[in-house]
């Protein structure tokens, strides 16, 4: 039986305490997109990296997981980012892609974990209003705007787009999570003075 994998130590945290980087990943049985970005505290992403592991070539399935498992540990390590937001998984009309589907996405969850880090889950309707503005959005308007929003020059391959729409998804969803939490503890705090 192999030695189990220590965990890898956490990233340092980023200058800016509101501001983040953050690794967004469209997952896939047989290519898994991979995006990074750097958030600022306005929510404001800027590029930093994008590609797709290409596990397709494994014959065992497996070994495919391993190997999304073990990309995503070393983009970890390289890219050093503070949290993870992956697109959550739709329901498929084939059941056994659904199921492959699921097991890739698991294998990605696992390393972030592994890693020591935060997973945010986005729906595909929210990542496209996010991008785009509207659920419906065809995937060519979301590689469109991916390139726009992070000046991106040239075409940018699906996979790595979608993760880069995720990690854009968190970007603003941070934003919005942390002035509603302001708005909280003022509103908190202007009762308990009331009082």
């Amino acid at each position: 039986m192999a030695a189990p994998i220590p965990p890898i130590r956490p990233p340092q945290p980023v200058q800016d305490a509101a501001g983040a980087r953050v690794l967004g990943i469209d997952p896939g049985s047989v290519r898994t997109g991979i995006g990074v970005v750097d958030a600022d505290a306005l929510g404001r992403p800027a590029h930093v990296f994008h590609a797709a592991l290409a596990v397709g070539g494994a014959e065992d399935f497996p070994l495919r997981l391993k190997a999304i498992f073990d990309g995503i540990c070393g983009l970890i390590e390289t890219h050093r980012p503070q949290e993870v937001a992956i697109e959550r998984v739709f329901v498929s009309r084939n059941p056994d892609s659904a199921l492959k589907l699921g097991q890739a996405r698991g294998a990605a969850i696992c390393a972030a974990v592994h890693c020591g880090l935060p997973v945010h889950e986005y729906s595909p309707m929210q990542i496209k209003n996010a991008v785009v503005g509207r659920g419906a959005a065809e995937k060519t308007q979301v590689q469109h705007m991916v390139g726009v929003l992070l000046n991106v020059d040239g075409r940018l391959q699906a996979d790595a787009a979608d993760a880069l729409a995720v990690a854009i998804t968190h970007a603003h969803s941070r934003l919005l999570a942390a002035r509603t939490g302001v708005l909280a503890s003022a509103l908190l705090r202007r009762r308990g003075t009331r009082r």
